[in-house]
């Protein structure tokens, strides 16, 4: 369909008179009438009742109108939405597990707030990005880490469990506790550490991967743990208590190519996250 009957059909619709249409549409009376007809044996329907005084709307018409201002509409932004997509500036960002979600959000609000244009993906930490919200100890020796926000580690247990009252905890105050193990994690490896020396020991009940999947097995109740307080945001059941001795925590940063031209969607978010810290 001709998008100009449509242009003209609002103009008759509106002036309610075709010669009014014709001088808002600058063009000649015959060619608005001509268009009207035309649109009328398109759609199979009568749309004006013509008379001296001007038209009179059909029923047609007033259920036409809406469809042909919205269609209309719709056209006229398409230059301006492909025009914002050209301008967009695609961001793709590994996000390892397990992080705490309120300091995840307040980085990506951070970068929607300074780059507005920015076409954000979240993909896996393994996967192809182009930048990775990761640990520390994850960084590779061909890139450059920013320190975004610390996570310390406590010990976490249910209400019921004896250490549970405590107020910090000793690590010779674990011996032959039942303990979850996460083998990767350098909190978990030092405190069994530092028991070893004393010939004391946890008694090894689980492992888990993931910092989540420990979560769960402390809920259900298989045992006590130490994990960090950006995952412990997502459980209101379990008691958590410092331990005492050296401070044990975690440090997420943004890692990023250290001997390559960063694309203008990352050099931004450099940008921004640098000043936001």
């Amino acid at each position: 369909m001709d998008l100009r009957l449509l242009r003209f059909f609002v103009a008759v619709y509106e002036e309610k008179n075709i010669t009014l249409a014709a001088e808002r549409c600058f063009v000649s009376q015959p060619s608005i009438s001509s268009a009207i007809k035309k649109l009328e044996i398109e759609l199979g329907t009568p749309l004006f009742e013509r008379h001296k005084k001007g038209v009179t709307l059909t029923d047609e018409a007033h259920y036409l109108y809406p469809l042909a201002i919205r269609l209309l509409a719709d056209i006229n932004r398409l230059p301006s939405l492909f025009q914002a997509r050209t301008e967009c500036l695609p961001l793709r960002l590994g996000n390892f597990p397990d992080l705490s979600q309120t300091a995840l959000a307040n980085v990506l609000r951070t970068l929607k707030t300074a780059i507005p244009n920015l076409l954000l993906e979240l993909v896996d930490h393994d996967g192809e990005y182009d930048a990775r919200l990761t640990l520390d100890m994850f960084k590779g020796d061909d890139e450059i880490f920013m320190p975004l926000w610390d996570e310390d580690y406590v010990l976490c247990m249910l209400p019921g469990h004896p250490l549970a009252t405590l107020e910090r905890v000793r690590p010779e105050q674990l011996h032959q506790h039942d303990f979850i193990e996460c083998p990767p994690c350098e909190a978990h490896q030092q405190t069994i550490g530092l028991l070893a020396c004393d010939g004391l020991a946890v008694n090894l009940v689980a492992k888990a991967e993931h910092k989540t999947q420990v979560m769960h097995l402390v809920q259900a109740g298989l045992g006590i743990s130490f994990l960090p307080t950006g995952v412990l945001e997502g459980s209101k059941a379990l008691v958590t208590v410092p331990l005492e001795g050296p401070r044990m925590f975690r440090r997420i940063g943004l890692c990023y190519p250290a001997n390559k031209t960063l694309n203008p969607a990352l050099a931004a978010a450099v940008k921004a996250l640098s000043q936001a810290c």
